[in-house]
């Protein structure tokens, strides 16, 4: 006889295991199916964040910041250093060592809370009696029934047409965070957020690092203004990076890749690389789902067609995170996990599309939540607009990186927040207050009257809102 379960959660990244954890938390007997193994073979959960996105890429960016710091900016503060070197393995080894710290976290987690792990990849195979069938394969095939299937199963590298993956020389985001050695040139297609933080660490590292955009713009989900100021401090960092690309060709070869393209004036094109880093996206992941056993829905893309409660066609199946519509963030998918389990519980779990920040990890950091500029304006809507810069807070100067500004659009009526935007130091940290007063419906002016500690990064949160009605206090 197969085990029951009040609630099966297929997928253990972030949406999986959030709401794995929450459905327990909430009196269900749940379970969660994950396929992910580390390198002796065992589980390895948190999905694609854990264990070749987010948390492995901010280790090496971190690692990777260090070595820059030692090398071009500790001279400023009197410190010398002499015959300065990086071990690639070692940065690799440590990267590694966080990446099992949020494995064996969220093991302990699911241990914590009693919810029952399956190591293998799971897929439907019947809906019958107001139950559904599941099979784990793992090491050992077997069968578990449930009345609540939370689908969690992620996205997958997209690759370019003609140059699938090896991992050894044309990289996904897996390869890309294993080269074991600095490239002496490397290709990024793709500039959005993977392309610019991988594409970041094997620059400072000693790479020469080519990007190559097919969109004309740079960074075009970004506010125009931090759009331009990235693109302008990148290229002072050494990052080439051309827009308007059209690849016609990749070559894989044991020396290398050659990638062929026209450029944005319709010039033929060669970048020789040692390496390529493919980001063009992802796509959803329903591969061994079996959805056609029970009639779950997909969309002409793959991804698991959901309502705005993240209801899937079938009675008392769902779906979360990169696997339906919406960003691809692991953020995203953490709050859509909570949501459903509540929603199974009967309570009334909420996700705000209009507050979710976004974040890219590169120096300087890149974080917005809400509307940009430019979508207000195709929108029609009245605003003003504020911004103060980092080069005048003092915690910036002190801290020798003045690079960027905070931005702040508000309602020209009633002066609510519309959008923030930051590229600077630590941004990725400043947003979230900027998120909370969005949430609550808060006023620039509101944010302007807080008390924020000085000298503080934050203190430049409050001179952008300050700026709306053009006045500043701080220099």
């Amino acid at each position: 006889m197969s085990k029951q379960f009040d609630v099966v959660v297929i997928g253990g990244g972030p949406g999986g295991y959030i709401a794995a954890i929450r459905a327990a938390q909430l009196g269900f007997n749940t379970a969660c199916i994950d396929e992910w193994k580390n390198d002796k073979g065992g589980p390895a959960l948190g999905g694609t964040c854990t264990n070749v996105g987010c948390i492995p890429s901010k280790a090496l960016l971190q690692s990777s910041e260090h070595f820059e710091h030692a090398g071009h900016g500790f001279a400023d503060h009197g410190i010398s250093m002499n015959d300065l070197k990086i071990d690639i393995a070692k940065m690799i080894g440590r990267k590694d060592a966080v990446v099992k710290q949020n494995n064996d976290g969220v093991q302990y987690l699911f241990k914590k809370n009693k919810v029952t792990f399956f190591h293998g990849r799971g897929s439907f195979v019947a809906a019958k009696d107001g139950a559904y069938e599941l099979k784990v394969a793992g090491a050992a095939e077997e069968t578990i029934t449930t009345k609540h299937v939370i689908v969690a199963t992620g996205s997958n590298a997209r690759q370019l047409p003609g140059a699938p993956f090896d991992e050894t020389n044309i990289l996904s985001n897996d390869g890309a965070l294993r080269i074991p050695a600095v490239p002496k040139k490397l290709g990024v297609v793709g500039s959005g957020v993977i392309g610019l933080e991988m594409g970041s660490v094997w620059r400072r590292l000693g790479a020469e690092v080519t990007i190559l955009e097919a969109l004309p713009a740079f960074l075009g989900a970004a506010d125009e203004s931090v759009a331009k100021e990235a693109a302008k401090v990148f290229k002072k960092q050494g990052l080439n990076i051309e827009l308007g690309v059209k690849i016609t060709s990749v070559e894989n070869g044991k020396d290398g890749v050659a990638v062929k393209y026209t450029d944005a004036k319709g010039g033929e094109q060669t970048l020789a690389v040692d390496k390529l880093i493919v980001s063009i996206g992802r796509t959803a992941n329903t591969i061994g789902l079996n959805p056609e056993a029970v009639g779950l829905k997909l969309d002409e893309r793959g991804a698991v067609i959901v309502d705005d409660e993240c209801k899937t066609n079938l009675p008392n199946v769902w779906a979360i995170g990169d696997v339906v519509r919406g960003p691809m963030l692991a953020h995203k998918a953490e709050e859509e996990g909570v949501a459903v389990a509540e929603r199974i519980a009967g309570q009334h779990g909420h996700v705000n599309f209009n507050t979710i920040p976004w974040v890219i990890y590169t120096s300087p950091e890149i974080a917005w939540v809400g509307k940009t500029e430019q979508q207000l304006k195709a929108d029609g809507v009245a605003y003003k607009a504020g911004q103060f810069p980092f080069l005048a807070n003092g915690r910036a100067r002190a801290l020798g990186d003045t690079t960027g500004f905070v931005k702040f659009l508000a309602d020209a009526k009633t002066d609510e927040i519309l959008g923030v935007h930051i590229i600077g130091p630590m941004a990725s940290e400043l947003i979230a207050e900027s998120v909370v007063a969005m949430e609550f419906k808060a006023s620039a002016e509101d944010i302007a009257r807080i008390c924020h500690a000085h000298p503080s990064l934050s203190e430049a949160t409050k001179e952008a809102a300050l700026a709306i009605d053009k006045r500043t206090l701080n220099f």
